[in-house]
Formats: C-alpha cells, structure tokens, sequence
C-alpha cells in the first residue's frame, strides 16, 4: 500500500513538472493572494493623503458630491467620471496617467460611464505585475525545471506579491506604475543576457519601454537614468552586428534624454514646494547651528523659524507663498545650493542620510488606512495579509547608510568576479548581471540622495521607494544564482537543464 501511494505521488509530482513551470506557478499564486487583497471585500489600498488630487482632476475624475471623502483615514472606493470639458492642467510631467487613463476607459467599458471603482485602478496594474512575474521568475529560472527552481519561483511570490507593494494599486500614487515597470525592465535585460528567446528584438523593445516609462513616472526618477544607461550599454556584450550595436546607443542616449527631459519639464510650482520641504526638513532639521546655516547662505536668520516644517503645515509661522518669503527665502536657495551645502557639511548630510536609511525598507505606508470606511475599520487601520516578507525586512534589515554601502560593495565584488570569468570565456551574461548589480546599487544611493536633496525627510517611505524594490530583485537573483550553482559560471544547457 505504502509502495503504491508512494507511486502514485512520484507520478504527480513528474506531471506537474511537465506541465506547470517554475514561473507560471508563480503567476498563479501570486494571481490568488493578490486578488483577494484587491477586489474581494473589504477592498483594501492605501487612502490619499493628499497627492492623489494631482492625478485624479487632470485625469478627468473628481470626488462624488454629497458622499463623505477621506484623507489618510480610510480609501474612498468611488469617484465620479467628468462628463464635461476638463480644463485641469497637469502639475508635472509624469507617465503615470497612461495607467490611469486605461482604467478609466475599462471601467467606462464594464462598469460606468459615471462613476470611477478605484479597483479598475488596480486591475491595470494587477494585470501588468502578473507579466512581470511571469518574466521575473523565467529570467531567474530559465532554464531548468529542476525542484529547486520552484523554490525560486516560491521566493518570487513571498517577496514580490507582499501586500506592501500591492496596496499601492488601489490608489492614486505613482508608485505601482515604477513597481511593475522596474519588474519588465529587470526581467527583460536577464532574460537577453540568458538567450531566453530566438528573436531578441521583442525583450529590448519591452527593457527600452519600462524604462522610459519608470523614469518619467516622477520627477525624482530623473537621476536614475545614469543607472539603466548603464545597464543598456551592457548590451553591447550580447549584441555583435554593428547595426544592432548603434540601436544599443541610441536606445542608451534616448533613455538618458528621458531623464534629462522629466527633470526640465517640473512644473515652478512642483519645484518650489520639493525646495521648501529640502530647505526646511532638510538642511535645517539636522543643522546643528540653523541660523548661521542660513547667513552662510546670504539668507536671513530669521527664516531658521520654519526648520521642521512642511510646505502644508496648516500653522506656519509665516505665509509660505506669501511676496515677502518668496522675496527673502526661497529665491535665495536652490537644489544646487543645497547640495553645495550638504556636501560641504558631511556630518550633517551622513546624519540625514541615516534618517533616510532608517525607512529604507519600510514599503507599508503607515500614515494612512489600508481600508474603506465600509470595512468597519478603525481609522487608519492597516492590513498584516501577505506582509510576512516586509515585515521581516522593516523589522531586522539595518537601519544605517553605512550598511547599504557594504552590501553595494559585496554585491559588485560577487557580481565582477563573475564578470571576469565571463569576459575570460567570451559569455556575455556575466558581464550583463554585473551591469545590472551596480545599476542596482547606484538606483539606491541616486533615491537616497534625490529624497533626501529634493525633499528633506519628508514622506521618505514613498520616496524611498526604489531603495526596497532594487534590494529585492538583487537579493532574488543572488538567491536564484546560488541554488543553480551559476554565481561566477554558467553550465552548458543538455536538454533543457542546467
């Protein structure tokens, strides 16, 4: 009897290695967890706390009269549909309302003409992150079928389906937008690198595309161009013909334009509240003399009196868009101005970095609900389904600058004497991973810097979030690469395995 049963389980687990790979198992539970938290109710996202109006007036919604709405206490579900010329102009330059005009139109097609379900938000980007997952774990898997593969498709779904990230679709922010674009982007460049596909044009396409798309989803993307230039040019290992060559470089200076571009089209006003918020959550939270930061500057020190606060703060000492702070306060600085200062105070700038660092790995936004009023919620209750991996990494991943520095540095280390192996034996891949790591790591010191300079410690978890995201997929592929014994070589494929 014992025989038989053992039997019969062999030839289970022989069927379903033939005919579930490592990445659709991913997909499909990832496609369950995250479907519950979405759309089942209660409904669960994150509430707006006040950056949802940016994108939801010129996107052609508005809030339901006669219907309460909420800050930070609870996710309004529903939103009226402008039936009317929208003569609402966009705050900043940003990709994100190419999400948000395709939910529209979807819930225009199979709900509403009226009245806009936040959940059509989400199912646009539930719909994007099954992809990303499918071509995340194939990247990572690629191509053994072998038992440890599911493993890695397993991890997959434990750090990359975490409800901290997926919270983020019910909702109005930018980040779910960057989430499953870093995914394509990442999946695609590993995928060219491992020759997971005869035509190869589809994945470059699909890397050049995510790309743009996650730069010119904020302005504080901007900078993070260096970074997938950088990865781009490695490409130029994979590719040998001199007209693919040449499509590598100009794809490399169009994503460095699309940086250029996000950041020289911030709207003045956009720009004034990110300068503010640096001067006074910034240089002098943690100046150790405001006032004399200030003269140093040519600013009077009476201004060391907004040290602290926000460009919102409904109590300032002095009116914020007022002629005379305009005139003696916030014409006297800039970003420059303020980086020259950070620079030429390491101490200070060090301390404001570990600040930063301290929420480096806090994807959950903890100052607003994850719930509708409906729910029978507390106000600003938060949701603990699926969220073992964030909290495992919020609670135990050190909380200073100097240890990212340290995992930059083992990581590149890991990563190069691969890479020296690869250029020895003429495999591209290894030179493509490593180009990948250090864009990995430069993208978390470019968000800590570009949070930290271009809007003090204020909202630093949202800020900060391609530090966790580019921590994960590293750390994923380290993990991947360690199981299947490919961290500084990789076997020849006999069929099909590694």
């Amino acid at each position: 009897m014992g025989a038989h049963l053992r039997h019969g389980l062999t030839r289970s687990l022989l069927w379903f290695r033939s005919h579930v790979s490592p990445a659709a198992l991913a997909v499909i539970l990832s496609a369950l967890i995250v479907a519950y938290l979405l759309f089942i109710p209660p409904v669960n996202g994150y509430a707006n706390n006040g950056d949802f109006d940016r994108a939801i007036y010129v996107n052609g919604l508005y809030r339901l009269t006669g219907k309460p709405y909420y800050f930070f206490t609870y996710i309004v579900q529903k939103y009226g549909i402008m039936q009317y010329f929208n003569e609402s102009s966009a705050a900043l330059f940003s990709s994100q309302p190419l999400f948000i005009k395709a939910a529209i139109g979807l819930n225009m097609l199979a709900y509403s003409t009226k009245v806009f379900d936040i959940r059509f938000m989400g199912l646009i980007y539930y719909v994007l992150f099954l992809g990303g997952i499918y071509l995340l774990t194939e990247a990572l898997t690629f191509p053994s079928k072998r038992w440890r593969n599911y493993i890695i498709a397993l991890m997959v779904v434990f750090v990359f389906a975490d409800s901290s990230y997926k919270l983020y679709f019910n909702s109005f922010f930018a980040e779910p937008g960057m989430f499953v674009a870093m995914l394509y982007s990442f999946s695609s460049i590993l995928l060219l690198a491992r020759h997971r596909f005869k035509r190869r044009w589809p994945m470059v396409l699909l890397f050049f595309i995510s790309t743009v798309v996650l730069i010119t989803n904020k302005q504080q993307n901007a900078p993070l161009a260096l970074g997938f230039a950088l990865t781009m040019l490695s490409l130029l290992f994979v590719f040998h013909k001199r007209a693919e060559k040449l499509y590598v470089i100009l794809g490399t200076v169009l994503i460095l334009a699309s940086g250029v571009a996000t950041y020289a089209l911030i709207t003045k006003t956009f720009n004034n509240i990110n300068e503010y918020q640096s001067m006074t959550r910034g240089v002098l939270l943690k100046a150790k003399d405001p006032e004399k930061a200030l003269m140093q500057g040519g600013i009077d020190s009476q201004f060391a009196l907004t040290r602290g606060q926000t460009y919102f703060d409904r109590y300032s000492p002095i009116d914020v868009n007022g002629k005379y702070m305009q005139k003696h306060f916030t014409d006297k600085f800039s970003f420059m101005w303020i980086l020259k200062y950070e620079l030429t105070h390491p101490s200070e700038f060090g301390a404001l970095l570990n600040l930063a660092a301290k929420d480096g790995q806090l994807t959950q936004v903890k100052a607003v609900s994850d719930y509708t009023k409906a729910a029978g919620q507390p106000k600003y209750a938060q949701t603990h389904y699926f969220t073992g991996f964030s909290t495992i990494m919020g609670a135990f991943f050190p909380r200073t600058f100097a240890f990212y520095v340290l995992i930059a540095f083992a990581f590149i280390g890991v990563y190069a004497f691969g890479a020296y192996h690869g250029i020895r034996d003429g495999d591209p891949e290894m030179v493509v991973r490593l180009a990948l790591i250090i864009a990995n790591m430069a993208i978390i010191f470019m968000t800590f810097i570009a949070s930290v300079i271009g809007d003090g410690d204020a909202d630093l978890a949202k800020h900060l979030f391609m530090v966790p995201l580019c921590t994960d997929l590293s750390l994923a592929l380290l993990v991947s690469d360690l199981l299947n014994h490919r961290l500084w070589h990789v076997f020849e494929m006999r069929g099909g395995q590694r």
